[in-house]
């Protein structure tokens, strides 16, 4: 029987969630065939997070987005694209894993990096990619400012170390794979701010023994949101399949292969027995300390916003 509109899924996601996905999918997909007889395809699309939703909104026909900052969401919601409330659909804000900021530094940590401050230093060079289009890149700097507020600091003080931190970056990649092959493959820079789940990966695919993973007292939750394309779902008929598919991420099986890939589970069982993957990191949730992403979005990442305001008082 050919295959129809309703038996496949687009997933657009952001860059790094790659390899999660590769086993994610054949492994709904047999349970998909297991309950329905159907045969499922699932096409993936991976990009800079805020670039990817852009596309959707301009018209890539997602029928679901698995992103890593809930701005993106909300940019798809507000769109018309998926409701409002589009957190209550899913359990734990629609965010079925998280992840946090670590640093990775070349073998022997020749700099001696061991925390935020550290990389403040003149003579550091830091790779981050754009916070402007990239979840990795927003975390970095939301964590880089939180940590000061989660100690005790001001934002003046807050400003003043993300400020000197982003002085220190040479180079701003249009997504976290763009900064991970700069920082690996071009040589570029003494410390890489990247996901948590994508320390080992990189340890793997450049080679290990390269690099080490330096763990800051302090980080951000990164939680990773999900959402059905309400608009292009409907349309093609696959609403009740693309609410399957994220809902298998909630399912033990899921959370496994999410926990495998380092991505922290929200399963409770999961979570305790894979715990030894993941760093005891004190860590601090958008929400909790910043105010929430509406009003983080605003201050700091609209037009004219901190961040631009920051780049444009760095003396090169």
């Amino acid at each position: 029987m050919a295959q129809t509109p309703a038996d496949t899924l687009l997933n657009v996601s952001y860059d790094v969630s790659r390899e999660l996905y590769k086993e994610i999918n054949p492994a709904f997909i047999a349970q998909h065939k297991a309950k329905t007889g159907k045969t499922l395809t699932i096409n993936q699309s991976h990009g800079g997070s805020s670039k990817q939703i852009g596309s959707v909104i301009g018209g890539l026909e997602a029928d679901v987005v698995t992103m890593n900052q809930a701005t993106d969401v909300d940019a798809l919601a507000e769109k018309g694209l998926t409701p409002a409330d589009w957190r209550k659909r899913f359990p734990n804000n629609a965010a079925p894993y998280s992840s946090t900021i670590l640093f990775l530094v070349r073998k022997g940590n020749p700099k001696g990096i061991k925390d935020w401050a550290d990389l403040t230093r003149a003579g550091v060079q830091v790779i981050i990619p754009n916070p402007k289009v990239t979840g990795n890149g927003r975390y970095s700097y939301l964590a880089a400012w939180g940590a000061v507020i989660a100690q005790g600091g001001t934002d003046a003080q807050a400003r003043e170390q993300v400020a000197k931190i982003f002085a220190n970056v040479p180079v701003l990649d249009g997504g976290g794979r763009g900064a991970t092959t700069t920082f690996t493959q071009r040589g570029i820079g003494d410390v890489l701010l990247t996901f948590e789940s994508e320390a080992e990966l990189i340890e793997n695919e450049f080679g290990k023994g390269q690099f080490e993973v330096v763990n800051p007292t302090v980080s951000i939750d990164a939680e990773a949101p999900v959402a059905i394309n309400d608009k292009v779902a409907t349309k093609k008929g696959t609403t009740a399949t693309a609410k399957s598919y994220l809902d298998f991420l909630y399912t033990p099986e899921g959370q496994a292969i999410i926990a495998k890939h380092n991505f922290r589970p929200r399963d409770a069982a999961v979570f305790k027995r894979e715990e030894k993957r993941f760093a005891p990191i004190k860590l601090f949730s958008v929400d909790q300390l910043l105010g929430g992403w509406p009003k983080v979005s605003k201050i700091h990442f609209a037009d004219g916003g901190v961040y631009d305001q920051i780049v444009a008082g760095i003396k090169r």
